[in-house]
Protein backbone atom coordinates (compact mmCIF):
# COMPACT_ATOMS: atom_id res chain seq x y z
CA UNK A 1 0.00 0.00 0.00
CA UNK A 2 1.24 3.56 -1.31
CA UNK A 3 0.47 6.05 1.83
CA UNK A 4 1.15 10.15 0.73
CA UNK A 5 0.80 12.11 3.50
CA UNK A 6 0.48 16.17 3.50
CA UNK A 7 2.92 16.63 0.97
CA UNK A 8 3.74 19.91 -0.38
CA UNK A 9 7.13 21.78 -2.31
CA UNK A 10 8.01 25.00 -3.95
CA UNK A 11 10.07 26.26 -6.09
CA UNK A 12 11.29 29.36 -4.15
CA UNK A 13 7.94 31.51 -3.89
CA UNK A 14 5.83 28.98 -6.25
CA UNK A 15 4.16 27.00 -4.16
CA UNK A 16 3.85 23.77 -6.14
CA UNK A 17 2.39 21.14 -4.23
CA UNK A 18 0.15 21.71 -1.12
CA UNK A 19 -0.64 19.50 1.45
CA UNK A 20 -1.24 16.30 -1.02
CA UNK A 21 -2.68 13.29 1.03
CA UNK A 22 -3.84 10.32 -0.67
CA UNK A 23 -3.65 6.18 -0.33
CA UNK A 24 -3.29 3.46 -3.38
CA UNK A 25 -3.70 -0.41 -2.32
CA UNK A 26 -3.07 -3.19 -4.41
CA UNK A 27 -5.31 -3.72 -7.31
CA UNK A 28 -6.12 -0.14 -7.78
CA UNK A 29 -5.18 2.16 -10.89
CA UNK A 30 -5.33 5.72 -9.70
CA UNK A 31 -5.19 8.48 -12.66
CA UNK A 32 -3.92 12.03 -11.50
CA UNK A 33 -5.28 15.04 -14.15
CA UNK A 34 -4.99 18.43 -13.98
CA UNK A 35 -4.47 21.36 -15.92
CA UNK A 36 -0.34 21.48 -17.33
CA UNK A 37 1.32 22.67 -14.25
CA UNK A 38 -0.83 21.74 -11.87
CA UNK A 39 2.00 19.60 -10.04
CA UNK A 40 1.45 16.08 -11.38
CA UNK A 41 5.26 15.55 -12.83
CA UNK A 42 6.47 17.10 -9.91
CA UNK A 43 4.06 15.01 -7.28
CA UNK A 44 5.50 11.52 -9.05
CA UNK A 45 8.96 12.69 -9.41
CA UNK A 46 8.63 12.86 -5.58
CA UNK A 47 7.41 9.70 -4.99
CA UNK A 48 9.55 8.27 -7.39
CA UNK A 49 12.34 9.86 -4.92
CA UNK A 50 14.15 11.51 -7.54
CA UNK A 51 13.11 14.93 -5.88
CA UNK A 52 12.25 15.70 -1.89
CA UNK A 53 9.46 17.41 -0.75
CA UNK A 54 9.46 20.92 1.68
CA UNK A 55 6.98 18.81 3.97
CA UNK A 56 5.13 15.52 4.47
CA UNK A 57 5.95 11.52 3.73
CA UNK A 58 5.77 8.62 1.60
CA UNK A 59 4.98 5.12 2.91
CA UNK A 60 4.99 2.15 1.09
CA UNK A 61 3.50 -0.50 3.28
CA UNK A 62 4.27 1.45 6.49
CA UNK A 63 7.79 1.83 5.51
CA UNK A 64 8.94 5.39 5.07
CA UNK A 65 10.21 5.97 1.28
CA UNK A 66 11.94 9.09 1.38
CA UNK A 67 13.63 8.75 4.59
CA UNK A 68 14.80 5.13 2.65
CA UNK A 69 14.64 6.17 -0.94
CA UNK A 70 17.46 3.75 -2.53
CA UNK A 71 15.66 0.59 -0.68
CA UNK A 72 12.23 1.57 -1.71
CA UNK A 73 13.30 1.98 -5.20
CA UNK A 74 13.77 -1.55 -5.52
CA UNK A 75 10.10 -1.61 -5.11
CA UNK A 76 9.35 1.01 -7.63
CA UNK A 77 8.22 0.94 -11.41
CA UNK A 78 9.11 4.65 -12.99
CA UNK A 79 8.12 5.57 -16.08
CA UNK A 80 9.10 9.25 -17.27
CA UNK A 81 7.04 11.46 -19.45
CA UNK A 82 9.85 11.48 -22.07
CA UNK A 83 11.85 8.14 -21.16
CA UNK A 84 15.45 7.80 -22.59
CA UNK A 85 16.72 4.16 -23.39
CA UNK A 86 20.16 2.86 -24.74
CA UNK A 87 19.58 3.09 -28.67
CA UNK A 88 22.85 1.29 -29.41
CA UNK A 89 21.36 -1.65 -27.48
CA UNK A 90 18.51 -4.46 -28.33
CA UNK A 91 15.82 -4.64 -26.44
CA UNK A 92 16.63 -7.86 -25.11
CA UNK A 93 20.26 -6.64 -23.50
CA UNK A 94 18.42 -3.26 -22.35
CA UNK A 95 16.30 -5.06 -20.02
CA UNK A 96 19.19 -7.46 -18.73
CA UNK A 97 21.06 -4.84 -18.36
CA UNK A 98 18.18 -3.02 -16.00
CA UNK A 99 17.40 -5.98 -14.37
CA UNK A 100 20.84 -6.05 -13.17
CA UNK A 101 20.85 -2.34 -12.11
CA UNK A 102 17.88 -2.95 -10.14
CA UNK A 103 19.98 -5.58 -8.17
CA UNK A 104 17.89 -8.58 -9.53
CA UNK A 105 19.75 -11.91 -8.70
CA UNK A 106 20.71 -13.53 -11.73
CA UNK A 107 18.83 -16.61 -11.14
CA UNK A 108 15.94 -14.91 -11.78
CA UNK A 109 16.51 -12.55 -14.57
CA UNK A 110 15.28 -14.68 -17.71
CA UNK A 111 11.76 -15.34 -15.93
CA UNK A 112 11.17 -11.48 -14.92
CA UNK A 113 12.39 -10.54 -18.42
CA UNK A 114 9.98 -13.02 -20.30
CA UNK A 115 7.18 -12.15 -17.91
CA UNK A 116 7.62 -7.97 -18.91
CA UNK A 117 8.26 -8.67 -22.61
CA UNK A 118 4.84 -11.24 -23.32
CA UNK A 119 3.02 -8.26 -21.08
CA UNK A 120 4.05 -5.86 -22.94
CA UNK A 121 3.89 -7.82 -25.83
CA UNK A 122 7.46 -7.50 -27.05
CA UNK A 123 8.71 -10.68 -27.60
CA UNK A 124 8.70 -10.55 -31.01
CA UNK A 125 11.28 -7.33 -31.15
CA UNK A 126 13.28 -8.53 -28.40
CA UNK A 127 16.49 -8.84 -30.77
CA UNK A 128 15.97 -5.28 -32.78
CA UNK A 129 18.15 -2.43 -31.77
CA UNK A 130 16.19 0.15 -29.99
CA UNK A 131 17.11 3.14 -32.54
CA UNK A 132 15.35 0.94 -34.95
CA UNK A 133 11.66 0.78 -33.02
CA UNK A 134 8.89 3.18 -33.52
CA UNK A 135 7.89 5.61 -30.45
CA UNK A 136 4.99 3.68 -29.53
CA UNK A 137 7.31 0.16 -29.29
CA UNK A 138 9.90 2.43 -27.30
CA UNK A 139 7.71 3.01 -24.62
CA UNK A 140 6.22 -0.13 -24.61
CA UNK A 141 9.94 -1.22 -23.34
CA UNK A 142 10.27 1.67 -21.33
CA UNK A 143 6.88 0.03 -19.78
CA UNK A 144 8.46 -3.48 -19.23
CA UNK A 145 11.62 -1.72 -17.80
CA UNK A 146 9.04 -0.06 -15.29
CA UNK A 147 7.38 -3.60 -14.14
CA UNK A 148 10.65 -5.78 -14.62
CA UNK A 149 10.38 -6.61 -11.13
CA UNK A 150 6.85 -6.65 -10.15
CA UNK A 151 7.37 -3.48 -8.11
CA UNK A 152 4.90 -2.81 -5.41
CA UNK A 153 4.63 0.88 -6.45
CA UNK A 154 4.26 1.40 -10.59
CA UNK A 155 4.58 5.61 -11.33
CA UNK A 156 3.66 6.57 -15.02
CA UNK A 157 3.90 9.87 -16.21
CA UNK A 158 1.95 11.11 -19.68
CA UNK A 159 1.74 6.98 -20.09
CA UNK A 160 -0.35 7.30 -23.15
CA UNK A 161 1.10 11.06 -24.95
CA UNK A 162 2.08 10.57 -28.28
CA UNK A 163 0.76 6.56 -28.52
CA UNK A 164 -1.80 5.51 -31.37
CA UNK A 165 -5.53 4.40 -30.79
CA UNK A 166 -3.90 0.82 -30.78
CA UNK A 167 -0.99 1.27 -28.76
CA UNK A 168 -3.61 3.11 -26.49
CA UNK A 169 -5.76 0.53 -26.19
CA UNK A 170 -2.32 -2.25 -25.75
CA UNK A 171 -1.07 0.27 -22.73
CA UNK A 172 -4.47 0.23 -21.02
CA UNK A 173 -5.07 -3.87 -21.18
CA UNK A 174 -0.91 -3.69 -19.85
CA UNK A 175 -2.07 -1.31 -16.83
CA UNK A 176 -5.15 -3.30 -16.18
CA UNK A 177 -2.67 -6.70 -15.77
CA UNK A 178 0.44 -5.10 -13.73
CA UNK A 179 -2.61 -3.67 -11.21
CA UNK A 180 -3.17 -6.88 -10.18
CA UNK A 181 0.17 -6.94 -8.23
CA UNK A 182 0.90 -3.20 -7.74
CA UNK A 183 -0.22 -0.48 -6.47
CA UNK A 184 -0.28 2.35 -10.33
CA UNK A 185 -0.74 5.82 -10.13
CA UNK A 186 -0.35 7.41 -13.90
CA UNK A 187 -1.55 10.90 -14.79
CA UNK A 188 -2.53 11.91 -18.35
CA UNK A 189 -4.90 14.03 -20.49
CA UNK A 190 -6.97 11.30 -22.11
CA UNK A 191 -9.22 11.19 -19.76
CA UNK A 192 -11.83 8.55 -21.61
CA UNK A 193 -8.66 6.48 -22.10
CA UNK A 194 -8.04 6.67 -18.53
CA UNK A 195 -11.68 6.32 -17.66
CA UNK A 196 -11.83 3.12 -18.92
CA UNK A 197 -9.01 1.27 -16.98
CA UNK A 198 -8.85 3.55 -13.65
CA UNK A 199 -10.42 3.03 -10.51
CA UNK A 200 -10.28 6.25 -9.05
CA UNK A 201 -9.70 10.07 -10.52
CA UNK A 202 -7.66 12.31 -8.58
CA UNK A 203 -7.74 16.00 -9.55
CA UNK A 204 -5.11 18.52 -9.39
CA UNK A 205 -5.61 21.69 -9.55
CA UNK A 206 -2.96 24.59 -8.60
CA UNK A 207 -1.12 21.88 -6.27
CA UNK A 208 -4.16 20.66 -4.36
CA UNK A 209 -6.24 17.71 -4.82
CA UNK A 210 -10.09 19.39 -5.57
CA UNK A 211 -11.94 16.73 -5.91
CA UNK A 212 -11.79 12.73 -5.85
CA UNK A 213 -13.98 10.36 -8.24
CA UNK A 214 -14.49 6.97 -8.66
CA UNK A 215 -14.00 5.14 -11.38
CA UNK A 216 -14.59 1.65 -10.99
CA UNK A 217 -17.90 -0.02 -11.99
CA UNK A 218 -19.24 3.09 -13.91
CA UNK A 219 -19.26 3.49 -17.26
CA UNK A 220 -16.42 6.01 -18.83
CA UNK A 221 -18.36 8.59 -20.08
CA UNK A 222 -19.82 9.41 -16.35
CA UNK A 223 -16.38 9.37 -15.23
CA UNK A 224 -15.14 11.80 -17.65
CA UNK A 225 -18.53 13.92 -16.84
CA UNK A 226 -17.68 14.32 -13.64
CA UNK A 227 -14.08 14.50 -13.93
CA UNK A 228 -14.47 17.70 -16.54
CA UNK A 229 -16.83 19.14 -14.11
CA UNK A 230 -13.95 19.19 -11.91
CA UNK A 231 -11.66 20.60 -13.76
CA UNK A 232 -13.55 23.18 -14.43
CA UNK A 233 -14.98 23.90 -10.76
CA UNK A 234 -18.21 22.67 -11.39
CA UNK A 235 -20.35 20.74 -9.58
CA UNK A 236 -19.48 16.88 -9.22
Amino acid sequence: MLEVRNIAFAYRANKVLRDVSFVVSPGETVSVVGDNGAGKTTLLRILATIMMPDAGSVRVDGHDALKAPLRFRRELGYLQENPSLYEDMSVKSYLYYRARLKGEPEKRIRRRIGEASETCRITDIMQKQIRSLSFGLKKRVALADAILLRPRVILLDDVLAGLDRTMRDAAGEIISSVAAFSSVIVTGHELMDLARWSTRFLVLDKGRIEATIPAAGLDAATVVGRVDAALKGGPR
